[in-house]
């Protein structure tokens, strides 16, 4: 074999085996790397370091003003408005002259039912001086009956003795029957006296109601505001033709405003008994240095499924309310023992919240009892727990990947 074929051959050999050569000893003589060891994320939170105190909870409610003593005034009879004296949300004082009804649609029947009174009274009058006349005349009936008798007697007797005639008895006889019947007359006048006396008294009883009725409705066409308030609503304008019972304004004392909320059914138990120990339940507002005070008074008397309605009476703040307002406002409820003011974000779901325990995080059960609305700051949530002891950290930072045993590390403020 020519040896320009053999080194042909054995060259590449001699090539890759001197290549694997290198690379083996290059391998062989690199540094070691040190071994790449896994760490676990440490997650900062915020902790809160538990102490148990005495707090209320409080019940955040939206009520409705509204008022029990709302004035209506309406129009007594048909008239026209003179005068519209007021506008709508305005402060009046106690007897000022709202609105004034044409007093010549009044007037005329308050002179007739007058003068219907009047005559009636001087028909009493009348029947009383008749019956005096028939009580004095009553005796002179009865001596001229007599006399009229006796008249009969006489002429009996001188007809008897041939010395009278018989016309002459006749006519005596006709006398004393004329007599007689005047006298029956005059006693069934008097004895019918008390029914025409009833009779009269009666009709001037009823003279009187229409008289007086006829009066008030023309007090009543001046409206005037039965005490001091603000107007709701104006419902009549000059020159309106107005019906009976039409309704012209409205009217409330500010004083007398209550708010109308709804208490949750879960809530119900816990009131009633708070109402009946004697603590009594404030709620309070306030928007704009406008502050509101409220007191539960009553409840309403008929319950939903939902819950019940609470009457609060407006203590203080009334002067910034008008009646249809929502107001929202916090309900101040019985102080709790043992329990902790934490944000919101400490609460997972409804029920679990977490504490640290030796650098990871350790699920608990809490209950929760309400918000809590310090006197400055934003609004917390009032918790309970048989796992939280004096001095434990409670997490109090929202994490998404919150679990049991989670490595967590709390911040220190500086």
């Amino acid at each position: 074999m020519p040896v320009h074929r053999i080194v042909k051959i054995l060259l590449p050999i001699l090539i890759i085996t001197f290549s694997v050569s290198v690379f083996m000893v290059l391998r062989a003589s690199r540094p070691e790397q040190p071994p790449v060891k896994a760490t676990e994320r440490v997650w900062r939170v915020e902790v809160l370091e538990v102490a148990p105190q005495t707090l209320a909870p409080s019940l955040t409610l939206y009520g409705q003003v509204e008022t029990p003593n709302l004035f209506k005034a309406a129009a007594p009879a048909e008239s026209r408005v003179k005068q519209v004296l007021v506008r709508e949300g305005e402060m009046v004082e106690e007897g000022q002259l709202l609105i004034s009804l044409d007093p010549r649609d009044f007037l005329p029947r308050v002179e007739q039912a007058r003068a219907e009174v009047t005559e009636l009274e001087a028909q009493l009058r009348s029947e009383r001086i008749r019956q005096r006349s028939d009580l004095d005349a009553l005796q002179h009936e009865r001596e001229l009956l007599e006399l009229s008798r006796q008249g009969v007697e006489r002429a009996r007797r001188l007809q008897t003795k041939k010395l009278g005639s018989e016309s002459e008895l006749d006519l005596a006889r006709q006398e004393l029957a004329r007599q007689s019947l005047q006298l029956t007359s005059r006693e069934l006048s008097i004895a019918d006296h008390p029914a025409r006396l009833q009779a009269l008294e009666a009709r001037l009883q009823s003279a009187a109601a229409g008289l007086a009725q006829a009066e008030l409705d023309f007090e009543r066409s001046q409206v005037k505001a039965p005490y001091a308030g603000r107007v709701a609503s104006v419902e009549a304008a000059e020159g309106n033709q107005v019906s009976t019972g039409q309704q012209l304004l409205s009217l409330y004392n500010p004083a007398n405003l209550e708010l109308r909320a709804r208490i949750p059914a879960p809530f119900l138990d816990e009131l009633e008994q708070s109402r009946e120990s004697g603590f009594p339940l404030i709620g309070l507002s306030g928007q704009d240095g406008r502050p509101v005070e409220l007191r539960l008074v009553r409840l309403a008397g008929e319950a939903e499924p939902s819950g019940i309605d609470a009457l609060f009476r407006i203590e203080q703040g009334s002067e910034w309310l008008r009646t249809g307002q929502i107001q929202q406002f916090t309900l101040r409820r019985k102080p709790r023992e043992g329990v902790l003011a934490v944000p919101y974000s400490a609460l997972y779901g409804e029920e679990r919240a977490y504490k640290l325990v030796q650098g990871r995080m350790q699920g608990l059960q809490v209950e929760t009892l309400g918000s809590y609305q310090p006197a400055h700051g934003k609004a917390q949530l009032l918790i309970r727990s048989d796992q939280l002891d004096p001095g434990d950290a409670l997490v109090i930072t929202h994490l998404p990947n919150a679990m049991e045993g989670l490595r967590a590390e709390a911040v220190v403020d500086e």
